[in-house]
């Protein structure tokens, strides 16, 4: 089996929902520090909204991999769902799936195998359209000589793309259900708590 990571963007839901771990003393806190309380998804909250625009994603994770608990929670949440798995390779989408996808595959023992944005790569490949975080239309490529049948995904989004995933392949992510609606309107409560 391979998991893939990937993020799916595209707003659809308009509910809203507040979860107890967005409170103001967590994003106060220094990325590096812990919470006492670290349930599942604490680790969402040192992430941050996107401030550049539109060319950019709709929030930014480095704050989340620079704490070392953070990022080995969020990789044990993703990867619970395949631990009675036999996985055979860990891959990602450039780029932010490379930061996860690779971090995977090394708690799993794994190989790491890195789908790139066409023109990349300098060996056989297969090509793939998709739309980005922007509504552009790009490619990605992946090498073929270690691609074998039998994928599971990373989706967190409700987007058309994200409900296929959902309904076709076994699949894992990292948001608590008080959060889903959040995350499908491309946003956190704790966002407007980094602004005071």
């Amino acid at each position: 089996m391979l998991i893939l990571f990937t993020l799916l963007y595209r707003q659809t839901d308009k509910g809203r929902n507040s979860a107890p771990w967005c409170r103001h003393e967590l994003l106060q806190m220094d990325a590096l520090e812990l919470p006492a309380d670290r349930h599942r998804g604490w680790y969402l909250s040192l992430m941050a909204p996107n401030t550049k625009g539109p060319t950019f994603a709709w929030l930014d994770p480095s704050r989340l991999y620079c704490n070392s608990k953070a990022l080995e929670d969020c990789v044990k949440d993703l990867i619970s769902p395949f631990l009675n798995d036999t996985i055979d390779l860990v891959a990602g989408i450039d780029a932010m799936g490379f930061i996860l996808g690779a971090s995977v595959a090394t708690v799993l023992g794994k190989g790491f195998l890195a789908i790139r944005k066409a023109g990349h790569l300098c060996v056989a490949t297969d090509n793939q359209n998709y739309s980005d975080y922007t509504g552009k239309e790009k490619t990605m490529e992946v090498r073929l000589d270690v691609l074998r049948p039998g994928v599971a995904a990373v989706a967190i989004e409700n987007t058309e793309g994200g409900k296929w995933i959902k309904e076709n392949y076994k699949f894992s992510h990292c948001i608590p259900e008080e959060l889903q609606s959040q995350i499908d309107q491309k946003r956190l409560d704790s966002f407007k708590l980094l602004n005071n």
